[in-house]
């Protein structure tokens, strides 16, 4: 009985253990692609000749960033 209440605990840890580090996970995914990838994703464009494709993605992210920090100071 004792076992099988133990067992329960750590599936309950544990579980709670992994939920945690699929954020953190998911956090680091999103900062390392849009401090890294993205980067070189529109140099290669502008590289490849294709300024036309990464100039309007370029400044839709930017009003995205504009807005989201203007948001976050109010």
């Amino acid at each position: 009985m004792i076992s099988l209440i133990f067992i329960i605990l750590m599936l309950a840890v544990f579980g709670k253990m992994f939920g945690l580090a699929i954020k953190m996970t998911w956090g680091i995914v999103k900062v390392v692609f849009s401090l890294v990838f993205l980067p070189i994703f529109l140099i290669a464009l502008v590289v490849a000749g294709l300024l036309y494709v990464a100039l309007p993605i370029l400044v839709v992210i930017g009003i995205i960033a504009f807005i989201s920090s203007a948001t976050a100071k109010a």
